[in-house]
C-alpha cells in the first residue's frame, strides 16, 4: 500500500515520477536467496494506467541511479517499473474512490468479521471507509485495514477483436 512505502525510499522515488508527468502508485520490497527486488508502480495524471514503456524505462533509470547514489539498498537487486495494469492495484484512497462500482478483491491485515479476503462489488468508498457488496450482504472495511486490493478485470469480445488497420 502506498502509505506502507518506507519514507526514504518515498523521498526519492517521487520526485522522480512527477518529474515524469506520473504518480507513484506503491513501491514494494522483496527480499529473498539472491537479489532483492524493488517494484516500482506508477500511473499517469489521468489514472487510467496507460503508461508507455519507454516512460517506465526513462523512469526507471532515473530511479536506479537516485538509488544507487544514496545506496539505500543494501547489497545487489533488480528493479522493476510498471504501470497498474489490468487487474489494478489500489493502493491510495483515490484509488478506491475511482474504483467505486467495479468488482474487487480485497485482503485486510487482519480478519474482520473472521475473514481476512473479501471479494465483490466496491459500493462506496467515503470517509476513509470502503463498503463492499460481498457473499448477498455488505461488508465495511476501514481503508488502514486494507493490506492489498485489486480492481477485477473481466476480459470481454471487444479485448479479443482484431483493431481495424487504418
Amino acid at each position: 500500500m502506498y502509505g506502507d512505502i518506507p519514507e526514504d525510499l518515498r523521498r526519492l522515488i517521487e520526485p522522480v515520477v512527477i518529474d515524469h508527468d506520473c504518480e507513484l502508485v506503491d513501491v514494494e520490497l522483496v527480499r529473498g536467496r539472491g537479489p532483492g527486488l524493488v517494484r516500482v508502480m506508477i500511473d499517469n495524471r489521468q489514472g487510467d494506467g496507460r503508461v508507455a514503456v519507454e516512460r517506465c524505462a526513462a523512469v526507471s533509470r532515473e530511479i536506479e541511479t537516485q538509488l544507487d547514489a544514496a545506496d539505500v539498498i543494501s547489497g545487489s537487486y533488480r528493479l522493476e517499473v510498471s504501470s497498474p495494469g489490468l487487474d489494478r492495484t489500489l493502493t491510495r484512497e483515490k484509488d478506491f474512490v475511482a474504483a467505486c462500482g467495479s468488482e474487487v478483491k480485497l485482503r485486510t491485515r487482519r480478519p474482520l468479521d473472521g475473514r481476512r479476503r473479501f471479494k465483490g462489488v466496491l459500493v462506496e468508498f467515503a470517509d476513509g471507509v470502503a463498503r463492499i457488496a460481498v457473499d448477498g450482504g455488505e461488508a465495511q472495511i476501514p481503508f488502514a485495514e486494507v493490506e492489498k486490493a485489486n480492481k477485477v478485470y473481466h476480459f470481454s469480445r471487444a479485448d479479443f477483436a482484431r483493431s481495424a488497420k487504418v
